[in-house]
């Protein structure tokens, strides 16, 4: 990836002039960090996580989406930086483009980075994050740690003991609409309108 503009690789595997994707362009920091949990029915159903660092999105994709039971371990496999105007982003992306399928925002919030010592961009280098969340869905501690190296590095994303976990509990499941607008990924993809949604700010 190009580190003069971390946007490069999103813009090179999407034709925007076709889709309803945001363009986007690499934002200056100011004000609390965003979040956003968007569930994806592209060739396979999973959820991306995106976590606002440096002016962009750093996005994982979850297979089988996030748990508030600290037992559970999932998957995240790391995918391209997104502008941060995808986190308004609820729509279905055309048949024939990059990740044809729709997508809702599953959830959204803010989060605060829990290592004092350290800046966040700093702990995703390193391997392992730790922040809290606090979403329409998802609250409280969370970690993102990678288990290995190569061209694609995987991570765990998991949920931290304490007091806003949920052991046994199955939040994809007993949560399964948006949290912007409550509609179902089945109806996203009949109405197929264009997202007018504000972004965060």
């Amino acid at each position: 990836m190009d580190g003069s503009d971390p946007l490069k690789t999103y813009r090179e595997k999407r034709d925007l002039a076709g889709s309803l994707e945001p363009l986007g362009e690499v934002a200056e920091d100011g004000g609390d960090p965003i979040y956003v949990v968007q569930k994806h029915a592209a060739s396979t159903l999973h959820y991306d996580l995106r976590l606002e660092s440096g002016g962009v999105l750093k996005s994982w994709a979850v297979p089988k989406g996030p748990s508030m039971d600290p037992a559970v371990k999932r998957l995240a496999v790391p995918t391209e930086d997104h502008p941060m105007a995808y986190a308004g982003f609820e729509g279905v992306i055309p048949e024939g483009h990059y990740g044809a399928g729709a997508v809702i925002v599953w959830d959204r919030g803010t989060f605060t980075n829990l290592k004092e010592d350290e800046g966040f961009a700093e702990s995703l280098e390193e391997g392992h994050a730790t922040f809290r969340l606090d979403g329409v869905k998802l609250r409280g501690g969370f970690a993102l740690l990678r288990t290995g190296g190569g061209v694609k590095p995987r991570w765990l994303f998991f949920k931290m003991k304490d007091g806003e976990a949920r052991p046994g509990s199955d939040i994809v499941e007993e949560e399964p609409g948006s949290a912007l607008t409550g509609r179902s990924l089945e109806q996203v993809a009949v109405e197929e309108e264009p997202s007018d949604l504000p972004d965060f700010g």
